[in-house]
């Protein structure tokens, strides 16, 4: 039987956004969102055409639009605001100047296989003292992007990405794969507008308790 991903309700959906913007957050607390690749690197190519730059910045631009409506929104920055390259030395250099608590890699993957699909969230091989905490938050955004929205959870995995090990020094981190854009159905999933609002505010809920815990 084929699995699609959950159909967006826009009852549940206003019902969580109620309360999430009631809830007080720390401003104290400063989180990057790392939007993967730009400019030149489309990084994935979905098979309805779309590209991996796009979506995840798709994404973080809505979890910055439910952000401000937050009774106290929370102080996030972003890597890149437009269709631009940086530098993965860029990218976590602005996480350390700005001395972040929380920094967060969105991507999306890619598969010969086109059946392939599913999160998996990495966390850095390297160790520290915020590898278990981030740990923790990798298998807390994993759980619900599985529970609230219907992507497969393919496991927390620990690698050498870059912007992790240039990280996890300093502050807690993570990288996301949110599903396979060569996948039909989770490709298509980023064809609705409406699907970046609900990944945005899942994983904006995700960022709220995670700096309750900092």
């Amino acid at each position: 039987m084929k699995k699609v991903l959950k159909n967006i309700s826009f009852v549940i959906l206003l019902l969580k956004m109620c309360i999430i913007f009631g809830q007080k957050s720390s401003t104290q607390k400063r989180i990057v969102i790392d939007v993967g690749h730009g400019g030149k690197d489309s990084g994935a190519i979905g098979v309805n055409g779309i590209q991996e730059k796009d979506v995840v910045l798709n994404i973080a631009n809505a979890i910055l639009k439910l952000n401000k409506e937050l009774d106290t929104p929370l102080n996030i920055y972003l890597t890149r605001y437009t269709d631009t390259l940086i530098s993965l030395s860029d990218r976590t250099k602005l996480a350390k100047i700005l001395n972040a608590d929380l920094f967060v890699s969105l991507h999306c993957n890619h598969s010969d296989n086109s059946n392939a699909r599913g999160v998996e969230v990495y966390v850095s091989k390297k160790q520290s003292a915020n590898s278990r905490a981030s740990i923790w938050f990798a298998f807390q955004l994993q759980t619900a992007l599985n529970q609230e929205l219907g992507f497969e959870s393919r496991g927390v995995k620990f690698s050498n990405f870059q912007v992790l090990c240039e990280t996890i020094g300093y502050c807690t981190s993570a990288l996301l794969e949110l599903g396979f854009l060569s996948n039909q159905d989770e490709s298509n999933f980023y064809q609705k507008p409406e699907s970046y609002r609900a990944l945005a505010l899942t994983i904006l809920e995700g960022l709220i308790k995670k700096i309750e815990k900092l």
